[in-house]
């Protein structure tokens, strides 16, 4: 029962929909074969939701203090914020802010001493997080720091799209002078490697966006593409990163054109992910690459509007843990083949 994969959860938001859709997901009977759950969050505040959340009447927990004591055939919880907290479903507070700062901190903490193995996230409010002193615009910043990775990747996935950001969490005003040939050839080295170690594709196609409508109209809307990004595709074509582009992203998605690639390398954040929630949302997951390990979480928010409705669905949810446990099998697999063909060689 040990071999199965230890999945460390955070609680996110208190007042989000984040624990309604945990207990939603970690109810499918179908997890217990696959992995080991641990929730980094509070009995008393699963417990408000639970009796809020419809279906889930066998759902039950392992209260335990350690991730070294787990029962493999329960969903786990780690208590980590005090039972003085109380949910305000819809309201950003202080509260689950602090709430949602000490499960990510303590997750992290058990994440890289190897206690769990992937690490999935629940969503908070970036807004109140800045409040309470977290220094990051959100997961993505704050996992590269602490794994000292200085510009980790963005991806949200489906079963019908995957699309990397090169800017993420920035005004937009900030994009022009943030894409850099250096940048942009560094995601695109950075998608490449995930798609081959991650998803196991062996000759990855990549479709790169412009920024500019029409990708600059040879230089009648901007220049950004000729000066920046054509050079940038260049230099990893010279690698032999299959690579192309660049391509106007109204066009682009409007004719299905994200069909005939593995993945789609966005400029900024909007570009990336308005279509992709057009296309995928529900179903789509976050996935950080670059890092060395895994994390996803839901393609959602904290969706106060919705909270203690009983009304948000936990399908991201789940397909963020399935991704999990899924991308650490391929990777641990890909990476023993590389190792013997090493010792081989």
């Amino acid at each position: 029962m040990q071999k199965k994969i230890r999945v460390g959860i955070t609680q996110g938001d208190t007042n989000g929909i984040g624990y309604e859709v945990l207990i939603k997901a970690l109810a499918d009977s179908r997890l217990n074969e696959l992995c080991t759950p641990v929730v980094y969050g509070s009995p008393r505040l699963l417990g408000f939701y639970k009796k809020i959340s419809s279906g889930v009447e066998n759902f039950n927990v392992h209260i335990t203090h350690a991730a070294s004591d787990l029962h493999y055939k329960m969903v786990n919880l780690i208590p980590c914020v005090s039972d003085q907290f109380m949910a305000e479903p819809g309201k950003m507070t202080e509260e689950g802010a602090q709430a949602a700062m000490q499960s990510l901190e303590r997750a992290v903490e058990d994440l890289q001493a190897g206690r769990i193995q992937v690490l999935v996230t629940a969503p908070f409010n970036k807004q109140s997080m800045k409040k309470e002193g977290f220094a990051f615009p959100g997961h993505t910043e704050y996992l590269g720091k602490v794994f000292g990775v200085p510009a980790p990747l963005m991806i949200l996935c489906s079963h019908k799209l995957r699309v990397g950001i090169v800017t993420g969490h920035i005004p937009l005003a900030n994009v022009p002078e943030e894409l850099t040939h250096e940048k942009i050839v560094y995601k695109i080295r950075l998608l490449h490697e995930t798609l081959k170690n991650d998803f196991t594709i062996r000759q990855p196609k990549i479709a790169v966006l412009g920024l500019n409508p029409h990708a600059g109209d040879g230089g009648l809307l901007g220049t950004e593409e000729q000066e920046v990004i054509i050079p940038a595709i260049e230099e990893t074509n010279r690698e032999g990163i299959m690579a192309f582009g660049p391509y106007a992203a109204d066009g682009f998605f409007a004719a299905a054109e994200y069909r005939k690639f593995d993945a789609v390398l966005a400029m900024y954040h909007d570009q990336g992910l308005i279509p992709f929630k057009a296309l995928s949302f529900g179903q789509g997951v976050n996935f950080t690459a670059g890092l060395p390990v895994i994390r996803t979480s839901p393609d959602h928010g904290t969706a106060y509007r919705l909270a203690g409705e009983d009304k948000a669905s936990a399908e991201s949810m789940l397909h963020a843990i399935f991704l999990a446990c899924d991308l650490f099998n391929t990777r641990n697999s890909n990476l023993e083949i590389q190792s013997e063909k090493l010792h081989e060689g």
